[in-house]
């Protein structure tokens, strides 16, 4: 099956995704009382979900990635035959990467929130 050129543009974004993953280069979190991780990329949120057992096959993963200054947005489903593998690789680099890290709360008020919003 030959692909189209916006499959292969995705395909290499979603790879290029997993090496700055395993590479430590792209930090993924896993939000306090949800069901994804996150990350922030090139003025770009990524978001992986839902986060179920790796042990479950049957519940598709996505890759969800949209500009911070754009209402765009992507969407890739561990369904489709053509990117699924390559969103299923993301995954197992997203969860090796973030197994021993603890959920942390985005929405939390800080200090240092408090300072950007008020200057």
């Amino acid at each position: 099956m030959d692909s189209d050129p916006t499959t292969e543009r995705l395909r290499s974004l979603i790879a290029k995704i997993t090496y700055l993953t395993t590479k430590g280069e792209i930090q993924w979190e896993r939000q306090l009382d949800s069901a994804h991780r996150y990350a922030r990329w090139n003025n770009n949120l990524l978001i992986l979900g839902p986060d179920v057992s790796s042990a479950d096959h049957r519940t598709p993963r996505y890759l969800f990635i949209t500009p911070f200054d754009s209402p765009d947005c992507i969407e890739i489903s561990s369904d489709r035959a053509d990117l699924g593998a390559a969103v299923l690789a993301l995954v197992g680099a997203v969860e090796s990467v973030t197994a021993q890290t603890p959920p942390s709360d985005p929405f939390s008020i800080t200090p240092e929130l408090i300072d950007r919003l008020t200057q």
